[in-house]
C-alpha cells in the first residue's frame, strides 16, 4: 500500500467528519427561537398539505391613492391605514400546508405612477431576526427576507422579483420558465443551476427603492417599484400574477400566499395569485447612462530578469442608452462599452481533460440573458456571451458597441442581439455577432421557440460561424415536464454530421425528482459563439433519481433524500465510451435548520484515445480507466455567524490515489462584515508521477450601507503558479450605477504567502451615472 494511504479510506473519512462536527457545533450560535415549532404526525401533517393543495388561488386588490407614502419603512402615512392587509400565509417549509406562526400583513397601492407594497412581518422575538449582509442580491436563504413575484404578462411562465431582508438590501431578478434552466452538471465545473443561463437571472438590476425597519413588533419593508423599470403589454387597469413570500429564517419557516408545494418555489408562476386593478401608464422608458474611466496599467515582461514593468495610462467616456419602443419592448444601445467594475473569475482547479465553464458577470449581456438561453446550460450552451469580448484566458477586449431588442410582440417573447469588437492584437480582424431569439408560451407551463446565433469577420464575410436551433418545452400538469432542442452549425471546412438534439424528461413531486435525458452531437456540431463542456462527436445518456423522505413529528428535521445518478458519453463513429460516471448516496440528510451532511460512493470512467498530460511531466495512456472514491460533503447552518461549506475524497484515481478535498469557512458580524477563506486540497500519487492541486482564497467585505461597500478577494492556484488580488469600492446609486475604484494585482507566486515576479497590475476609476426614467 501507498505510504500516504497507510490508514484506509474510512479512517480518512471519520478525520472528515470529525473535522466536520466542530463546524457544526460552531454553527450551533445562530439564534434559536425560544419557543420551537410544534411537531405534528404524519397524519396531521397530511392533512394540512392536502388542504392547501386543494386552496383556490387567492386574488386580491391594488389600491388606488393620490398621495405616495414616503419610502421611509415605517408604514405610518395615512394610505396605508385605509387599505385592508393581505394575511393570509401558510408554510412551504418546514410544514407543508400548516398555518404561519407569526402574523404578516401585506398592502399594495398605486398612483399610476409606482406600484407600493407595504409589509408588517410580526414576531414576538425580534431580538432573534436574522438580518443577513448589507449587498445587493444577498442570497435570501441565509436571513429573514420577504419577497415577492410579478407576472406583468399573466403568461404564468415569465416575471419579476422583488425582495429584501431586514438589512434593507435591494434584491432583483428576472424569472424565465417558471425558473427552470434544465442543466446538466458535468465533473470540475460548478453545478448546473437553473439561475445560471436558464431561467433565473439574479443579475438583472433595476432601478427601484425599498426601505426596512426593526421594531418591537416584529420588521417592515416598505417598496416603491417605477412602472417604467418593468415590462407589461399596453396600458390602462391589468390584471397581473402576483405571490409573495416570507421566511423566518431562525424557524426555518417558509410562507406564501398562494401556496406553493415545497418541490418548487416561488418561480412556479402557474401556482401563482392574482392582482387585479393595476394601474399602469402609457410611458416608456427612456435613459441614459454615460461612464467616464480612467486607468493606470502596469506589464511585466516575462522574462525573469525584467524588473522595469511598461506604464500605460488611460482615460475613456462610453454611454449606454435605453429606449422603450413600446411598454413591453425595449431597445439597448452601447458605445465603447467597459466592464471595469465587474467582480474577477474565481480560480479553479481542473483534474480533468475538458474545459471549465466560467458564468458570466457583465451586467449589459447578464440582462434579459434568460431570453437568448438556449441548449443545454453548461454542456452544450448555444449561445454564450463570454465569446463576446472575453478571450480564452479570461482577458477583456474592446467592444467598439452594439445594441439588443427585446420584449414581447404578438404575445411571443422576442430578443435580437447585435455587437461588434474590435481586434485584441495586431494582424486580427473584428469580429461581429448578432443573435436572434422568440419563443412562444402556450398554455400554462409551455412554450416553443426558435434561434440564429452567428459570427462574422468584419473584413471577410467567407469567414463566419452560424447556429440555427429550435427548442420547446411541454409541461404535463405540474409533475411532468419534457424538455428538447435541435440544432445545426455551419462552419467553414465543416461538411460532415453539424447536428444535435436534446430530450430530457423530468418527474417532480413532493416525494421524488426524477430525470432522464438524450443528448447526440454530431463531430463536425460546431457553435462557436456558444460553450461546449467537451468536444464534440458524442451521445449522452443521464438519469436522475431522487426520492425525498420527511419526519413530520421531528422539529428538528427537514429530510433524508437518497439519490443515485448514471451519465455516459459515447462516441457516435466508434461507440467508444469516453466518460461513465455513478453516483450512489443514500445517506444525505438535512436538518432544519440547513445543516446537510452525507457520505457517498462515486464510480469514474475515463476512456482516453490518446494521451492525456494531466500535469506536466504525467501522462496517462490510451486505455479504459475505472476507479472508485468515498466522498462526504456537508454544510452546517448558512445563517449562523460562523459555518461551513465543503466535501472530502478519498480513494482510487485513474492508475492510482487521490485524497483531499475542499472547504470554505465563513464568518459574519451582523450585516456590515463578512470575511471567507477558501482551501481546495488534493493530493494526486499515480504510477506516472505524482503531484499536488492547490488553490487557497481569501474574501473580505465590508457594508457601510447596502449601497456603499469595500470587497477584497485574494487568491493562490498552485496549477497556473498565480496569486491574484482584487479590491472593489463602490458607491452605488441605482440599477448597478455608481462610483467604483477597482485595484487588480497579478504575480507569479509559488504559494499563497509567497508571491514573487509582478505580471501585471491595473487600477481603475470609473464613475457611470442613470440619466431619465420614462417619457
Amino acid at each position: 500500500m501507498s505510504p500516504h494511504l497507510s490508514c484506509s479510506p474510512l479512517y480518512w473519512l471519520r478525520r472528515g467528519i470529525a473535522v466536520t462536527a466542530l463546524l457544526f457545533t460552531a454553527s450551533a450560535s445562530a439564534p434559536l427561537s425560544a419557543q420551537p415549532a410544534p411537531t405534528l404526525d404524519a397524519a396531521s401533517a397530511d392533512a394540512f398539505a392536502r388542504a392547501a393543495r386543494a386552496r383556490p388561488r387567492p386574488v386580491t386588490r391594488a389600491t388606488v391613492i393620490t398621495t405616495a407614502p414616503v419610502i421611509d419603512g415605517r408604514l405610518d402615512d395615512a394610505a396605508w391605514q385605509s387599505i385592508d392587509p393581505i394575511t393570509d400565509f401558510i408554510q412551504r417549509e418546514l410544514n407543508e400546508g400548516v398555518p404561519a406562526s407569526e402574523r404578516t400583513e401585506v398592502r399594495i397601492a398605486t398612483d399610476g405612477e409606482f406600484l407600493y407594497v407595504g409589509a408588517r412581518m410580526f414576531d414576538r422575538e425580534p431580538h432573534l431576526i436574522v438580518p443577513g449582509e448589507k449587498v445587493r442580491d444577498v442570497p435570501l436563504a441565509n436571513s429573514d427576507y420577504f419577497a415577492f413575484i410579478l407576472d406583468t404578462y399573466r403568461d404564468q411562465q415569465n416575471g419579476f422579483v422583488f425582495a429584501t431582508t431586514p438589512a434593507g438590501v435591494e434584491y432583483d431578478g428576472q424569472v424565465i420558465r417558471e425558473g427552470e434552466g434544465g442543466g446538466s452538471f458535468a465533473g470540475g465545473q460548478t453545478r448546473a443551476q437553473a439561475g445560471a443561463m436558464g431561467g433565473f437571472n439574479l443579475n438583472w438590476d433595476a432601478s427601484w427603492s425599498v426601505a426596512t425597519q426593526i421594531d418591537s413588533l416584529g420588521w417592515t419593508a416598505e417598496f416603491r417599484i417605477p412602472f417604467f423599470t418593468i415590462r407589461y403589454e399596453g396600458g390602462g387597469e391589468q390584471t397581473w400574477g402576483l405571490n409573495l413570500s416570507r421566511s423566518i429564517r431562525r424557524k426555518n419557516e417558509e410562507l406564501y400566499w398562494s401556496f406553493i408545494p415545497r418541490q418548487f418555489n416561488l418561480y412556479r408562476l402557474s401556482l401563482a395569485g392574482a392582482l387585479e386593478g393595476v394601474q399602469v401608464p402609457q410611458r416608456r422608458i427612456q435613459t441614459i447612462t454615460p461612464y467616464v474611466l480612467g486607468s493606470s496599467q502596469q506589464t511585466w515582461p516575462a522574462a525573469p530578469a525584467a524588473l522595469t514593468a511598461q506604464s500605460q495610462r488611460v482615460g475613456d467616456v462610453g454611454v449606454d442608452a435605453k429606449i422603450g419602443l413600446t411598454q413591453a419592448l425595449t431597445l439597448d444601445l452601447t458605445y465603447n462599452t467597459d466592464f471595469a467594475q465587474v467582480e474577477v473569475d474565481d480560480q479553479r482547479v481542473n483534474l480533468t481533460r475538458f474545459p471549465i465553464f466560467f458564468p458570466e458577470k457583465r451586467p449589459f449581456f447578464l440582462e434579459n440573458a434568460g431570453v437568448f438561453s438556449a441548449g443545454t446550460p453548461q454542456a452544450v450552451d448555444l449561445f454564450f456571451t463570454r465569446r463576446i469580448g472575453i478571450d480564452e484566458f479570461g482577458n477583456q477586449q474592446p467592444i467598439l458597441g452594439g445594441g439588443r431588442l427585446s420584449g414581447r410582440v404578438g404575445g411571443a417573447t422576442v430578443g435580437l442581439l447585435q455587437m461588434v469588437t474590435d481586434a485584441p492584437v495586431e494582424g486580427t480582424d473584428a469580429q461581429s455577432f448578432t443573435v436572434a431569439r422568440s419563443i412562444k408560451e402556450i398554455g400554462t407551463r409551455s412554450r416553443v421557440g426558435g434561434m440564429f446565433v452567428q459570427r462574422m469577420n468584419a473584413r471577410d464575410a467567407a469567414d463566419a460561424n452560424r447556429t440555427y436551433a429550435f427548442d420547446g418545452r411541454l409541461g404535463i400538469g405540474q409533475e411532468w415536464t419534457i424538455d428538447a432542442w435541435g440544432a445545426r452549425t455551419e462552419s467553414r471546412a465543416r461538411a460532415g454530421d453539424d447536428l444535435g438534439y436534446s430530450v430530457r424528461g423530468a418527474y417532480q413531486t413532493r416525494n421524488w425528482s426524477n430525470s432522464a435525458r438524450v443528448t447526440q452531437v454530431g463531430a463536425d456540431f460546431n457553435p462557436e459563439v456558444g460553450f461546449m463542456s467537451r468536444p464534440a462527436g458524442y451521445r449522452l445518456t443521464e438519469v436522475n433519481l431522487l426520492r425525498w423522505f420527511r419526519r413530520p413529528e421531528w422539529a428538528w428535521f427537514r429530510h433524508w433524500n437518497p439519490h443515485f445518478s448514471w451519465r455516459e458519453f459515447r462516441g457516435l463513429s466508434d461507440n467508444f465510451r469516453q466518460t461513465g460516471y455513478f453516483h450512489i448516496d443514500v445517506t444525505e440528510i438535512e436538518l432544519a435548520s440547513g445543516t446537510r451532511f452525507g457520505p457517498e460512493l462515486n464510480i469514474s470512467q475515463e476512456g482516453l484515445q490518446q494521451p492525456f498530460e494531466i500535469s506536466p511531466g504525467v501522462v496517462l495512456a490510451p486505455g479504459q480507466y475505472q476507479w472508485h472514491t468515498v466522498g462526504f460533503d456537508y454544510t452546517t447552518n448558512p445563517s449562523a455567524d460562523l459555518w461551513a461549506t465543503g466535501r472530502f475524497d478519498v480513494g482510487e484515481f485513474w492508475t492510482g490515489t487521490r485524497r483531499g478535498g475542499s472547504g470554505t469557512v465563513t464568518l459574519r458580524r451582523g450585516a456590515t462584515f463578512s470575511g471567507s477563506v477558501l482551501l481546495d486540497y488534493t493530493d494526486v500519487r499515480l504510477p506516472q508521477g505524482n503531484f499536488v492541486r492547490s488553490l487557497s482564497a481569501l474574501r473580505l467585505n465590508y457594508f457601510f450601507t447596502p449601497r456603499l461597500f469595500v470587497q477584497t478577494l485574494t487568491q493562490f492556484n498552485n496549477q497556473q503558479r498565480i496569486g491574484s488580488a482584487n479590491i472593489r469600492v463602490g458607491w452605488l446609486n441605482t440599477a448597478g450605477t455608481g462610483l467604483f475604484i477597482v485595484f487588480n494585482d497579478g504575480r507569479v507566486a509559488e504559494s499563497f504567502f509567497d508571491w514573487q515576479r509582478p505580471q501585471q497590475r491595473t487600477m481603475f476609476v470609473k464613475f457611470t451615472r442613470q440619466f431619465g426614467t420614462s417619457g
